[in-house]
Formats: C-alpha cells, structure tokens, sequence
C-alpha cells in the first residue's frame, strides 16, 4: 500500500498524542492545587510541577476585559427577536415590499441603537477600543 500516492497535498506535522493521566485526590487537596494555580488552568499548573517550568499553555486570543458588559450583550440576544427582525426588514427591501412609515422608520433606528450599543458593550468586554482593533 506504500506504492500508492498521498492524496491531499503537503501533510502536516503531526504534534505527540496527548495522554490523559489520573489523579486522585482528596477534596482538601484539590481545593489547595486550585487555590495555589490561581488563574492558570488545574492541568497546566499540575503539569508545570511535575515537569518543570517549561510546559507552556497554547496561546488564547485576548482574555476578556468586562465580563458584566459581555453578560449584558448575550442577555439582550437572548431576550429579543432582534435578530429576526432585522432580518424580516432585510427581506422586505430585497422583494421591495418595505413600506416607509414614520413607525418603520423609528424602529430601524431603535434596532440600529441596539446593534451599537451591543457593539459597544463587546469591544468593552474584549478591551478593543472604539475602532476595534488592538
């Protein structure tokens, strides 16, 4: 079977399986690892114990900034039909159907509001300033 080509091109360097490892611990001790770890993840902080101070954490994008202002922008979508409002309106100016009232035209705006203030919210929580870019 080695006679045959590789199908897909350039092949990827393949990174050591990871293992998974058991530990027993008492409640006690656990509460103390956690308390010790800090904000590093449990397995991280174990295995920098174990092996030394070289094992790395994969890098994360930026962590949050505002979890309260994140909190507040996923309540607001999960409580309102804003999404598919915007995209009734969507539909009704593709098959131009959207009449132009002075109530179409107030709750254009108030959904254009509620998208930026959501905006704003996110870039607080992720500690992008206004632009949104770092």
């Amino acid at each position: 079977m080695d006679d045959f080509p590789k199908l897909g091109g350039k092949r990827r360097k393949s990174r050591p399986e990871a293992k998974n490892f058991t530990l027993r611990l008492t409640d006690d001790e656990k509460r103390l690892l956690i308390e010790r770890a800090g904000d590093v993840p449990l397995g991280i902080y174990i295995r920098s114990l174990i092996l030394g101070a070289d094992v790395r954490q994969k890098r994360r994008s930026a962590p949050l900034k505002d979890d309260t202002a994140l909190a507040r922008v996923l309540a607001v979508l999960g409580q309102s039909r804003l999404s598919s409002n915007l995209n009734q309106l969507a539909k009704a100016v593709h098959i131009g159907a959207l009449p132009v009232t002075p109530e179409t035209e107030s709750e254009i705006v108030a959904a254009c509001a509620a998208v930026s203030a959501m905006r704003q919210d996110l870039l607080a929580a992720l500690g992008l300033p206004e632009g949104g870019r770092a």
